[in-house]
């Protein structure tokens, strides 16, 4: 087996860059280069105005998945940032880039949590009033941390199932209030403030990064970390994720045109929009060489792998970039490998959300409809006959009906193994038991789990 530590001399200097840089940093709003880019001088004028607000967060070198994949990954500790993201460093560079009329009457933002604590940061540092719309799902958790960064300069309104719906709201308020909008991931400023992670990558690099994978949900942070790693490091694979429940980018790509999905999984709320923008899709045509879905349930496993065996608390957009991994197994042998883990915000309240969607991934919870005769024992024949040594039931519900034969109950049951279902089944089958399955029934499920 090849060696998996990191070795080699530092490859890449582009610090040399801030030598040629003389231009006025204040209020200078980036502007898209001829090939729909973020410049690198603008995206360096972004690295200047964060000192003292973003964090440097750090790259470290994984060994467990190192060995795992035979190849050499790191964290990219977006999870470590002053607000627990990235969002901070699109915010503020995007606000810091306005008039002091676009100022004047306060700024308006939607997010999901983590834009929205961004947002709130930079309304705190800049004394500068705030309104932020999240949709009515948001995790408490990501509510609260909003009110705690902005103190008294920002307000919160919850309203909307999706950030889509938030967007429209926080849209609506800036025109009628005359705010400046800071959008999350389509304006220039806020891309060139993401882009501030592409360039720390790079930095931190030991040797020459072979594939960097980067989250997307409006598309933002890829289009920040692209524009520059391209421009310096060309030969850099940029690998966009998306959770399968929100594949905007992805159809969107597919069709070579801007897609607005009708619906959405919001589950990875950090990276669930319905339409991507405008300019982060321009952008993602020219610097994602590949993107890929990656179910919720494998992501779930990835949350719980991840704590367990790591320590690390990732939100469910944060644990994209190594849910994904296992798809990518052959072509990254030998290769190192950036993982952007994108944020921590993880609200502890949807861990048995977390922990029910990896199981049943896993193919190690099943729920049955069963129809047992209402006759004294019939339950008991089940457990001794039917169940097996190790499978466990961790849901029941059952009504008495009158007047009839058998009566229908709901029933989970979690195998200790994946094979065990199988065996299960056949059980079910040996003993003649007149049951349906739910899990390989979308709408039963969705309407009884």
């Amino acid at each position: 087996m090849r060696s998996v530590l990191p070795t080699g001399p530092i490859l890449f200097i582009p610090g040399c860059f801030t030598l040629h840089i003389l231009i006025d940093i204040a209020m200078a709003k980036p502007i898209l280069t001829s090939s729909s880019l973020i410049s690198v001088e603008h995206i360096y004028q972004a690295k200047v105005r964060l000192k003292g607000v973003a964090d440097i967060t750090p790259m470290l070198f994984n060994f467990r998945f190192s060995e795992q994949y035979d190849c050499s990954v790191w964290f990219k500790r977006e999870d470590m940032q002053v607000v627990r993201s990235y969002k901070i460093r699109g915010a503020y560079n995007n606000m810091a880039t306005m008039t002091a009329d676009q100022l004047q009457n306060g700024v308006v933002c939607a997010s999901a949590g983590n834009h929205a604590q961004g947002v709130a940061f930079a309304c705190q540092k800049m004394q500068v009033h705030g309104k932020i719309f999240m949709p009515i799902v948001t995790p408490k958790q990501k509510v609260n941390k909003v009110k705690l960064f902005g103190k008294n300069f920002v307000e919160v309104v919850l309203t909307g199932d999706t950030f889509d719906d938030a967007n429209t709201e926080a849209q609506r308020c800036a025109e009628e209030e005359g705010r400046g909008y800071v959008h999350p991931f389509n304006d220039p400023g806020t891309i060139a403030g993401q882009g501030t992670v592409g360039v720390e990558i790079l930095d931190s690099a030991t040797g020459p990064i072979d594939y960097i994978f980067v989250p997307v949900g409006g598309g933002g942070l890829s289009a920040g970390i692209g524009s520059y790693v391209k421009q310096i490091s060309p030969q850099t694979k940029i690998i966009g994720v998306e959770p399968a429940g929100a594949t905007a980018m992805y159809e969107s790509l597919q069709a070579g045109e801007l897609v607005t999905l009708e619906n959405i999984d919001a589950f990875v709320d950090g990276a669930a929009v319905r339409k991507v923008g405008e300019n982060t899709f321009n952008i993602a045509q020219t610097v994602l060489d590949d993107i890929c879905l990656v179910q919720e349930g494998k992501i779930c496993s990835t949350i719980l792998q991840l704590y367990n065996e790591e320590g690390l608390v990732v939100e469910p957009a944060g644990a994209l970039t190594i849910a994904v991994l296992d798809q990518y197994a052959e072509v990254i042998k030998g290769k190192n490998v950036v993982c952007v883990v994108s944020g921590g915000n993880n609200d502890i309240t949807r861990t048995e959300e977390i922990k029910e969607r990896a199981l049943l991934y896993e193919g190690l919870k099943h729920y049955f409809i069963i129809r047992f005769p209402q006759r004294a024992g019939a339950l008991r024949d089940f457990l001794n006959n039917v169940l097996g040594p190790d499978d466990d039931i961790t849901h029941f519900e059952y009504t008495k009906k009158h007047n009839r034969e058998s009566g229908p109950a709901m029933v989970g049951i979690q195998v200790k193994q994946r094979e065990d279902y199988q065996k299960l089944l056949h059980r079910m089958e040996q003993h003649q038991i007149d049951f349906q399955t739910l899990n390989d029934s979308k709408m039963l499920f969705d309407l009884l789990i």
